[in-house]
C-alpha cells in the first residue's frame, strides 16, 4: 500500500475552514434571556466579592495598624 500523500498548504486551508464550520453549527447558543440572567448573576458576585475583600482589606489594615503602633 502506498502512504497517503500529504496535502497541500491550501488543501489544508480548506479543511481546517470546513471542519471549524462543521463545529459552529454544533454550538448552542444562549438565549437572550439566559444572557440577561447570566450577566446579572456576574455583577452580584463581583459585588459581594468587592464587599467581602473590602472588609477584609479594612480589618487587616486596622491589624497591622494596631500591631505597629
Amino acid at each position: 500500500m502506498a502512504a497517503a500523500k500529504p496535502l497541500g498548504f491550501f488543501q489544508r486551508i480548506t479543511k481546517f475552514i470546513g471542519e471549524v464550520r462543521q463545529e459552529f453549527l454544533k454550538v448552542t447558543w444562549p438565549s437572550q434571556r439566559e444572557t440577561v440572567t447570566t450577566t446579572i448573576m456576574v455583577f452580584i458576585m463581583v459585588i459581594l466579592a468587592a464587599t467581602f475583600f473590602f472588609f477584609v482589606d479594612l480589618i487587616l489594615r486596622s491589624l497591622v495598624s494596631f500591631l505597629l503602633s
